[in-house]
């Protein structure tokens, strides 16, 4: 066989493996293992997902001197909130990415929060690590992310709310999926690490609400969320005050 022939047949032997989708390893939930495959794009190509508010970010002007500029940081639980309904009046920008885990919001921190010269920066986050949405994470692994974002924050003179994670509840069809990932124990775990964080730490302030939205069986109450996870507008009627009152403590103005 002539060698150009040759070299032709092996190329077009090794094509067809060179263009097969990356495979992830099975979690086990075939609720999560449908969303990673469907995030595989993003988990090769953009990570922290910096494309999101890289335009709105740049079109942003810089805050007044007087404002008190808050960004409310997290997944898709912030994503979803309406801020500027919620909030109105308020100088409060949303910088939530659904599905994010603490390692991407380490990425994008210093684009979406240090550089828009925010007062304070709500965070919101850990739930997704819990159900391991971008791989298995320990939950000291999880811990350190957090207390590397209140360290950003705060060489940056920015005040860091910790916002605990929320529970979950199984009462709904649509529920079992999100539920299954997020063992109760866990998600107490990452709060008492939160308010031991802030006990130690007099710039941060531990928003709390787990408490509010919890119910007898340590369970999200269920007229709170239709999903078990993602809190609807009663949900959020509960959060507003709750944030509003940890922002003002943040800022010292309550």
């Amino acid at each position: 066989m002539p060698c150009r022939v040759l070299i032709c047949a092996v190329v077009f032997s090794v094509l067809p493996s060179l263009a097969q989708q990356p495979t992830i390893p099975s979690t086990g939930n075939p609720g999560l293992d449908q969303y990673r495959a469907s995030r595989i794009a993003i988990f090769t190509d953009d990570f922290g997902e910096l494309a999101r508010y890289r335009e709105a970010n740049a079109d942003l002007k810089s805050p007044a001197l007087a404002e008190n500029r808050v960004v409310f940081f997290g997944d898709s639980i912030t994503d979803l909130w309406k801020i500027d309904e919620y909030f109105p009046g308020k100088p409060y920008l949303n910088r939530g990415i659904g599905g994010q885990t603490t390692p991407q919001m380490l990425i994008r921190f210093r684009q979406d929060v240090v550089e828009l010269h925010p007062k304070a920066v709500v965070i919101l986050a850990g739930t997704n690590d819990i159900a391991g949405n971008t791989g298995p994470l320990r939950l000291e692994d999880i811990e350190a992310n957090y207390a590397s974002l209140a360290e950003l924050a705060r060489v940056s003179g920015i005040r860091v709310v910790f916002s605990s994670v929320l529970p979950v509840h199984n009462y709904t069809p649509q529920s079992q999926n999100f539920f299954a990932g997020r063992p109760l124990e866990k998600i107490l775990e990452l709060n008492r690490w939160m308010k031991n964080y802030v006990a130690a730490h007099s710039d941060c302030v531990y928003l709390d609400y787990f408490s509010a939205m919890v119910d007898d069986k340590g369970l999200l109450k269920r007229d709170l969320a239709e999903d078990g996870l993602h809190p609807n507008a009663a949900g959020y009627k509960i959060m507003v005050p709750l944030a509003e009152a940890a922002i003002e403590k943040a800022l010292g103005t309550h």
